[in-house]
């Protein structure tokens, strides 16, 4: 069995703590900077960082129509704090959701809480919110996956699913597992 082949976008964020958790689940891990790199993948994530600098970095390698099209091909997509925030109206329209970054407050009140998502079994994830953004509008046909305090942290359309804290950054892969078991179904 070929083992998929999961693109991460590679212009800032937490590029090798997803690579560890994917690589673990045996797949393939390849590195995107650049429309080329799409090329082949069987999924992709858009990881947390900076969203600013990831917007810039993907207007300047002219990534905004080959993410739109590859999200629109029914490939998954997974997106974690900034990457969901790439994801909104405001970005690449890839969602019909809009974004509030920062929503729960600047670096200081950055958080770690349970969080319970939707299809995933067992004990709550541990959420690590960073300078988080939530979701504060949604069309009809985006499935609320996970809330906190009753703003919205966890949504999904189809193949593409977005998450407003980190799972990369925590021992728990079952959301990784989830993503990656979409490839081997």
């Amino acid at each position: 069995m070929v083992a998929p082949l999961v693109g991460i976008l590679a212009l800032q964020g937490g590029v090798l703590e997803h690579a560890a958790h994917l690589r673990a689940l045996g797949t393939e891990v390849r590195e995107v900077r650049t429309p080329a790199g799409l090329d082949g993948l069987d999924a992709l994530v858009l990881p947390g960082g900076e969203s600013t600098t990831m917007t810039l970095g993907i207007a300047r390698e002219g990534l905004e129509e080959p993410l739109r099209a590859f999200a629109a091909s029914g490939r998954p997509v997974m997106a974690t704090c900034a990457g969901l925030i790439l994801l909104d109206r405001a970005h690449l329209d890839v969602l019909p959701i809009d974004c509030e970054r920062n929503a729960f407050g600047r670096q200081i009140r950055s958080f770690e809480g349970d969080v319970d998502v939707a299809g995933i079994d067992g004990p709550p994830h541990r959420g690590v919110f960073i300078r988080a953004p939530k979701v504060v509008a949604h069309d009809d046909d985006v499935e609320v996956l996970a809330t906190v305090e009753d703003a919205v942290v966890g949504v999904r359309r189809g193949t593409v699913e977005g998450y407003a804290f980190h799972p990369e950054l925590t021992d728990d892969g079952r959301l990784h597992a989830a993503f990656v078991a979409q490839l081997r179904d």
